[in-house]
């Protein structure tokens, strides 16, 4: 997955969601325990920990990151948005953290490698990124009461690299379903789900 696949992504996101900005954002997103404001917070925190992520790789000497050798850890960062902030601007940060997303992927090389519970390449943080917007405004539309589910062809892309394993089927309801956010035909809803984005080692 590349930037492309982020940018089609979040260009969704905010066509669905900004002309609902004056509706009840206080309301439940989902299944979460969070508002959908506080989740729409949190996955520009998401983006943005991915791209201050991937951009350790390649610092100067004496300021590499551990970050692209498995053992490595999170940057020790937080985004953290005013609690004031109307559902505008919140979205707009979503905005502006996944063109930071973006950008950080358009710049870096092929051999490009830093830590996700392994060592993660471009494409894998672009995924984790997709994944990201694609379940969270999943809960959003939820809480809003708008009709929405992942476009299916995001889906594929985004279970191909990180969740290999998916039940066939429609792609949509395989991501709901692999992320804990739905129940499918004898299949239970998940209550533990884990992803893989880092390469085989």
């Amino acid at each position: 997955m590349n930037a492309d696949d982020l940018d089609t992504a979040v260009t969704g996101t905010l066509r669905l969601l900004t002309p609902h900005q004056d509706d009840d954002w206080t309301a439940r997103a989902g299944r979460l325990d969070w508002t959908c404001l506080a989740t729409a917070a949190h996955l520009a925190h998401d983006l943005t920990a991915y791209a201050t992520q991937l951009a350790t790789d390649g610092l100067p000497p004496g300021l590499e990151a551990p970050t692209s050798r498995a053992g490595g850890a999170y940057l020790p960062l937080d985004l953290t948005v005013q609690p004031d902030a109307p559902p505008r601007a919140v979205l707009q940060i979503v905005a502006a953290a996944a063109r930071l997303l973006s950008l950080t992927l358009r710049s870096a090389g092929p051999g490009a490698r830093a830590w996700h519970w392994g060592p993660t390449d471009g494409s894998g943080f672009a995924a984790l990124g997709v994944n990201e917007t694609l379940v969270h405004t999943w809960d959003i539309a939820q809480g809003l009461r708008l009709d929405w589910t992942p476009p299916p062809a995001l889906a594929a892309r985004v279970l191909s690299r990180l969740f290999p394993a998916a039940p066939p089927g429609d792609p949509s309801a395989a991501l709901l379903w692999c992320t804990g956010r739905i129940a499918l035909p004898g299949r239970p809803r998940l209550t533990d789900w884990k992803l893989k984005a880092a390469l085989p080692t």
